[in-house]
């Protein structure tokens, strides 16, 4: 089943008890970068990977209101798609086991069936998923009302997400986001994988709830940053995910297709050694499919002056790097 979209954000701190018991908000916290400082620009990492040991950052924004109307609508089972190296079928695994819900995760690519698990694969099993591996040709189809209902058939009734977690139920859950930055930052900057966290926190920003120190003005803008070769077409789900979940375009945000690095989940030797220099002056080393290739986003604008003089980025980090690809 596919949840209606709700038609608005919902307020920060509404709702009942969390069963995930998630810490939010998420702390900010200002970094001293030299680099970014002799461009006039200061850096704060929003460290939603601290939200929850096992669904840290956008995965439990976006996870959470869904999970509730999968509650709500009685199911048992959760039933969803990625690519071998899905953060996103790996948070639902661990949702499945902490709130006892079954969950089946179709994997792109039939080829890895007789290969060795990677760690998020073996990760997602361990925790309970059912992992099927599918041709290429058939998932592009995923979505397709035919397809659903054959997957259904066979595994029996489920709650369907979407590839990514991306829904218009995500997205809301995502404005929370851009609601605990607004009024701290002039610029978010966040990775993009399937559009659903970006929607929501460029949403959240021009709520203008000023749930922070500073004006809500709703004014902030968001930069996402393509994880994916060829991302531009990423502006289109943006846009229709923000009109199924608020009924229309919200805030300011825009993309930058430069920072793929090759394509999902892969890197370059540019990408590693600005990886591991941020970690040596940071103390933070940036999880390598997404959040490495954000930052190296923002370095890169502000070398070429796209910010002026004075700006705050909040850079929000979704995971960091636990020594082992994906």
């Amino acid at each position: 089943m596919t949840p209606p979209p709700p038609a608005a954000p919902e307020p920060a701190g509404s709702g009942a008890a969390d069963p995930l018991d998630a810490r939010l908000p998420s702390p900010l916290v200002e970094v001293a970068d030299e680099r970014l400082a002799a461009r006039g620009v200061r850096l704060a990492l929003k460290r939603d990977d601290l939200i929850h040991p096992d669904l840290p950052g956008n995965k439990y924004r976006k996870l959470r209101l869904n999970l509730a109307a999968a509650a709500e609508a009685g199911h048992t089972t959760l039933l969803t798609f990625g690519g071998a190296y899905s953060n996103h079928l790996r948070a639902t695994a661990a949702a499945g086991r902490l709130l006892g819900l079954r969950t089946v995760g179709l994997v792109r690519g039939d080829e890895l069936a007789d290969r060795p698990l990677n760690p998020s694969l073996a990760r997602a099993a361990a925790d309970g998923m059912r992992l099927e591996f599918v041709d290429r040709a058939t998932y592009r189809r995923k979505a397709e009302p035919e397809t659903l209902a054959a997957l259904t058939d066979r595994f029996g009734p489920a709650y369907v997400l979407p590839e990514g977690g991306s829904n218009a139920l995500a997205a809301v859950g995502a404005a929370e986001l851009g609601r605990e930055l607004d009024g701290e930052a002039d610029v978010v900057a966040v990775a993009v994988g399937t559009g659903g966290t970006l929607a929501g926190l460029a949403a959240g920003l021009a709520a203008g709830l000023g749930s922070g120190s500073g004006s809500g003005s709703g004014r902030a803008e968001a930069i996402g940053f393509p994880v994916l070769r060829g991302g531009g077409f990423l502006a289109a789900e943006v846009l229709r995910l923000q009109e199924e979940a608020f009924g229309g375009r919200r805030g300011r945000w825009r993309l930058d297709d430069r920072f793929h690095h090759g394509g999902y989940a892969r890197t370059t030797p540019e990408l590693d050694a600005f990886a591991a220099d941020f970690a040596a002056r940071h103390g933070l080393r940036p999880e390598p499919v997404y959040v490495a290739k954000m930052l190296h986003g923002v370095h890169t604008l502000a070398e070429e002056g796209a910010f002026p003089p004075g700006t705050r980025v909040a850079a929000v980090i979704t995971g960091t790097d636990p020594g082992e690809t994906g």
